[in-house]
Parts: C-alpha cells; structure tokens; sequence
C-alpha cells in the first residue's frame, strides 16, 4: 500500500501489520513512533485506545498545520 504521512517527502511502501502484542504476558499496541502504549486488560481495552490513539495524533497534526489566514 502506498501512502504518505505529512512529514514524508515521497510516498513509500507502507505494509500493515497487526499493532498489538504481548511482553512479558501483558498487552500493548505498537505506534509509527516506535513507542509501545499498554498494558492493557484485554483485546477490547487495546483496540479502544489504538482508537483514541489515532484520533489525538490526528488532532495534532490539524492543530500543528499553519493556517491559511495568515499567507
């Protein structure tokens, strides 16, 4: 799958994968930014938050583009 995220200059081979994981017998899930966010209780904890993870990544990004009123 081709895709660019903002701070890519070309677009690029992106190839998803499964984003949750256990260490140590305990359940994280896996970011673009290399980090692990966890533990979580269960499956259903962790794909709430992959959710609520996604969202406030997206927020940033609208909120760090400069606006257009000022060109």
């Amino acid at each position: 799958m081709y895709g660019m995220r903002a701070q890519d200059n070309a677009p690029a081979l992106h190839f998803r994968s499964d984003r949750l994981c256990r260490v140590n017998g305990e359940l994280y899930f896996s970011t673009r930014e290399n980090t692990l966010e966890g533990p979580f209780e269960s499956a259903e904890a962790a794909a709430r938050e992959v959710q609520a993870y996604i969202e406030r990544m997206q927020n940033m990004a609208v909120i760090d583009k400069p606006s257009r009123l000022y060109r």
